[in-house]
């Protein structure tokens, strides 16, 4: 987990309490696609699967997911933001997460996507996306 007064992982230069963590554990929910998405960037990076599968769309959502703990998500890029606001109940975020492998293998990725979520009932969710 990762406390509150940290920085969040998602780049706003916030603290996790106050951006990404107050939508962990239902506390809260992201009131536009853009948030969300960095929520759940925020979610892998904390190792937070239960929020990954709370704010997956049930159409295309796995029944479990089980995250690689060697993986380590330490940046945020958004390139650009179609639609997803508070009053649209579609939106698409593309992004491009960083990670690193285990301490001392030295190994480096990135991950390119551009993202479509849905909202219904108030709710954002991620549907799916298209690598990059």
């Amino acid at each position: 987990m990762i406390d509150d007064d940290a920085r969040c992982p998602c780049g706003t230069g916030e603290t996790y309490g106050a951006c990404c963590g107050r939508f962990h554990g239902g506390r809260s929910a992201a009131p536009t696609a853009e948030l969300l998405m960095r929520s759940r960037f925020s979610a892998f990076a904390a190792g937070d699967a239960e929020h990954l599968l709370a704010t997956w769309h049930p159409s295309t959502r796995r029944e479990s997911l089980e995250l690689d703990p060697s993986l380590r998500w330490y940046r945020l890029d958004v390139h650009g933001v179609s639609r997803g606001g508070p009053f649209d109940d579609e939106g698409w975020v593309d992004f491009t997460a960083h990670h690193r492998g285990a301490p001392g293998s030295g190994t480096r990725g990135a991950q390119r996507e551009n993202s479509r979520f849905l909202r219904e009932d108030g709710r954002w969710f991620y549907v799916d996306g298209v690598l990059g």
